[in-house]
């Protein structure tokens, strides 16, 4: 876990996979924590990806450095509707309370992966791949 929370610290930006009807949807993301040893994110409710989870929760995650390496990471998304989770991702990333909030009226859904692994490889044919479900 240690090192799949490295990497995307170090590459901040990452590209969150689902599918709609069968398509691939792919958008760029920022937030994620470590929480209950797992690998939490947080899509807003009101938005489509939150919708597409719902309906297949199955997901890839993925960014690359800019000395080319790259991870990818894969799992089955597990809703946490609990209160601390959503506190732990405020405490974490402070700057999602402007945007979810009830001014805004809109919710902060986070999720946790299980079924999840992860690969880190580069250009030169390293490979490691990292189970990260317990």
């Amino acid at each position: 876990m240690e090192e799949v929370l490295k990497f995307l610290k170090e590459n901040r930006t990452f590209y969150f996979a689902t599918v709609d009807n069968n398509k691939p949807k792919v958008r760029p993301l920022g937030f994620f924590m470590a929480y209950e040893d797992k690998l939490y994110f947080g899509i807003g409710k009101q938005k489509q990806s939150y919708q597409q989870i719902l309906a297949n929760p199955y997901i890839e995650i993925s960014t690359a450095s800019a000395k080319g390496e790259w991870i990818r990471i894969s799992g089955k998304v597990k809703i946490d509707e609990r209160k601390e989770a959503l506190e732990k991702a405020f405490e974490t990333l402070p700057m999602l309370k402007k945007l979810y909030n009830e001014e805004t009226g809109n919710t902060l859904g986070v999720f946790y992966l299980e079924e999840a692994s992860a690969e880190i490889a580069d250009m030169a044919g390293s490979f490691k791949k990292i189970n990260l479900s317990k």
